[in-house]
């Protein structure tokens, strides 16, 4: 199966120069947890609702005057939409991303393939599984008491 198969199609994409708080408005009105970051033409990072929490409110950046050049994750991970979807898989897995941007044969973006897009489109319980454990072990933190 193809990831053009499960992929959830269309990209919106924010300005390097915007601010946090329009990208997270961007964020909430399409309901989606990351954009890529343009510059002109060239796609130069990925800002995820992660980054605005981690790298912004944590450190109690001003969202109204913090640029997503800030705080965003540098450089993109990315596969084709005619790449097969157990490679895709196993990008994530090495990269611990719940998200990898699709290209098309152009190079240019065409949409999403997520966990999600797994969970309910692949049809294969093992590989979702899979996915899910490995971009989750990292997750588990250690318990301590408090």
């Amino acid at each position: 199966m193809q990831v053009r198969e499960i992929m959830t199609r269309g990209v919106e994409m924010i300005d390097l120069d915007s601010k946090i708080c329009q990208a997270a408005e961007k964020m909430r009105s399409l309901n989606v947890g990351s954009l890529p970051v343009c510059e002109g033409d060239s796609i130069v990072g990925m800002l995820t609702d992660r980054d605005i929490t981690i790298r912004a409110v944590a450190d109690c950046k001003d969202p109204s005057q913090t640029s997503v050049s800030e705080v965003m994750t540098q450089g993109i991970i990315f596969c084709y939409e005619d790449d097969y979807i157990d490679d895709a898989a196993r990008m994530m897995e090495d990269k611990g991303i719940y998200r990898l941007l699709v290209l098309n044969n152009e190079n240019e973006p065409c949409g999403f393939l997520s966990v999600c897009d797994f969970a309910v489109k692949s049809q294969d319980e093992h590989l979702t599984w899979e996915v899910v454990e490995k971009i989750s072990e990292p997750a588990c933190p250690s318990r301590r008491s408090l």
